[in-house]
């Protein structure tokens, strides 16, 4: 598919800085919000050092790595949606993970064609080829201004000096320790003679260390090439994984152009496929945006938001896969007159059952992921969501090397109308290809209404779009970061069809009123999603910034300013 033309964004984003109020030329402090407080540490730290957004995106997703190894790492992915001040230049790298070339349509199913229990989620068959180090590499050389060695050296250190186990690292330690004792490399560097460590034992990685050196020094050949190279392919092929010297010489960050709508006034900006993300954020507000939601009550609010969601998950499930191999109809998918027809069979007073809609299988993905926002004081911006999906990923850690692997092939369609672990099935449009990315939910995003400027995403799998689109309604209403990342939150996919929420997001008796107009409920035992967010105010002239109550994160602001 022909990616758009990339002067549009810049003159998109030169239309936008005309607009704004001129005496927000630039934000008066920096921020940097993580999920894990020593990465939001090591942005500021970059920040400090005279680097810009840029900088400190690599710095954060490096240090993520190190420290969140249930979350990202360099044997992940994941995207980083960009925005430059100097001239309103807007891009999403896609780092997403790559099938290896010898990937084929059926290779996680046996002999009757049935999926093979694990095979797609543990060990290094289930691996894409990553995409985080050509990435970082990228947008240091590209975007940044300290360079790559300084922008890594936060995580080098935090990898050589260690980092202390939390409860958070514990509890998801314990749900994968099986799958990381099958490989021993993995089980000598997160667990303890098999079982989970303490709370505050260190984890030092120093294999790891010594990767992100291999980075540093020779950028994108210092992981693709060479010794780490032939050491990442002897270690995957000899535990049975496909991987090929020419699969890692062959992986390429791609630049691709965000998708953007408008929602009353507030402009959005947010990820391209194959993120699936934009997409369906755009679609949801268009729906949304023929309804005054403020007349409605509680009830009619949250069940007009669910017959949105499941209209547009649909849409997500049947068109949306790798824009390098399918045609998917964005123009169509993003406009107003599309909404309008999708909003024409929703009642405001009884659900659709989405066995009524045309059919389709939604895709997969795992919750399990990370997200971060920065802004500097020039006013450049990053929102990044990073993944390597299940906690622990494949749980293979490749020996030597300190990396441990994804399981993103999961995230393909394995067989059309089989369910996957989170109880989704795939689509023929996100089918397994050799070179393929697969389908994500990730949705990095800035919403802008001219006076306010929002940076915000988070991990949740499938959920992630609906936690966006709850924050966008909060941003919308006015209010500040810390309401956005701590909203009670609800979500309908399509299939299954029932609405699911967290404890305590829906009242009794709110439950017993949308039940009563034809919806199944499904409580959740726990929280779910990580939201990072920053807020420049304009208007007062102000920063703020949060990070998600359910996690562990930071969110910090800088008094300084990056320097030309």
């Amino acid at each position: 598919m022909r990616q758009p033309r990339l002067f549009t964004a810049v003159l998109a984003g030169w239309l936008l800085l005309a607009s704004l109020p001129l005496a927000a030329a630039s934000p008066p402090r920096a921020a940097v919000a993580s999920a894990h407080p020593l990465a939001t540490r090591a942005g500021l730290e970059i920040l400090a050092a005279g680097g810009n957004a840029f900088d400190a995106a690599v710095a954060v997703s490096a240090a993520l790595a190190v420290v969140e190894p249930y979350s990202s790492g360099l044997g992940g992915g994941g995207f980083w949606l960009l925005h430059r001040a100097r001239d309103g230049f807007e891009v999403m790298v896609d780092g997403r993970e790559r099938a290896p070339l010898a990937a084929r349509r059926n290779m996680f199913l046996d002999a009757e064609g049935r999926p093979v229990p694990g095979l797609s989620m543990d060990g290094p068959l289930a691996a894409g080829i990553p995409g985080e180090p050509a990435a970082l590499a990228h947008i240091a050389a590209r975007y940044g201004r300290l360079g790559l060695a300084r922008d890594l050296a936060p995580a080098i250190r935090l990898a050589r000096e260690g980092f202390a186990v939390d409860g958070h690292y514990r509890r998801l330690a314990g749900f994968r320790r099986d799958v990381l004792r099958r490989f021993p490399a993995a089980a000598a560097r997160f667990l303890i003679a098999g079982e989970v460590p303490p709370e505050g034992h260190i984890i030092r990685q120093p294999d790891l260390a010594r990767t992100l050196e291999a980075l540093a020094s020779r950028g994108h050949e210092g992981f693709y090439g060479g010794a780490l190279a032939r050491r990442l392919v002897e270690g995957v092929r000899a535990a049975g994984g496909i991987w090929t010297l020419r699969d890692l010489a062959e992986y390429r960050v791609v630049e691709r152009e965000p998708l953007r709508g408008e929602y009353r006034g507030i402009r959005v900006t947010s990820a391209a496929p194959p993120s699936s993300g934009g997409v369906a954020l755009i679609t949801l507000l268009n729906i949304l945006a023929g309804y005054d939601l403020a007349a409605l009550d509680e009830a009619g609010r949250v069940h007009l938001l669910v017959e949105a969601m499941r209209r547009a998950y649909r849409d997500r499930a049947q068109y949306l896969g790798d824009p390098d191999f399918v045609d998917m109809p964005l123009e169509r998918l993003t406009h107003p007159f599309y909404a309008a027809g999708l909003r024409a069979a929703i009642r405001l007073d009884r659900a659709l059952p989405s066995s009524l809609l045309a059919p389709v299988a939604p895709p997969r993905e795992g919750p399990h992921t990370t997200h971060f926002s920065i802004l500097d004081t020039e006013g450049n911006r990053v929102a990044a969501t990073l993944s390597i999906n299940y906690p622990f990923g494949s749980g293979f850690l490749v020996p030597g090397t300190g990396v441990l692997l994804n399981d993103e092939m999961d995230d393909f369609s394995i067989k059309p109308g089989v369910p996957n672990v989170y109880g989704l099935v795939g689509a023929e449009a996100n089918a397994i290809a050799p070179g393929k990315r697969m389908l994500s939910s990730m949705t990095p995003t800035f919403l802008d209404d001219g006076e306010r400027l929002a940076i915000l995403g988070t991990p949740g799998g499938s959920r992630i779009i609906s936690m966006v689109l709850l924050a966008t309604l909060e941003f919308a209403a006015g209010r500040e970061p810390a309401a956005w990342v701590a909203r009670p939150r609800f979500h309908h996919q399509y299939l299954p069809d029932a609405i699911q929420f967290e404890p305590g997001a829906l009242a009794p008796a709110l439950q017993r009123r949308l039940e009563a107009m034809g919806h199944r409920l499904r409580p959740l035992d726990a929280p779910y999603g990580n939201m990072q967010a920053v807020l420049w105010d304009r208007r007062n002239g102000r920063v703020l910034a949060a990070s998600d109550p359910r996690g562990v994160g930071a969110a910090r602001l800088a008094a300084c300013r990056t320097q030309d």
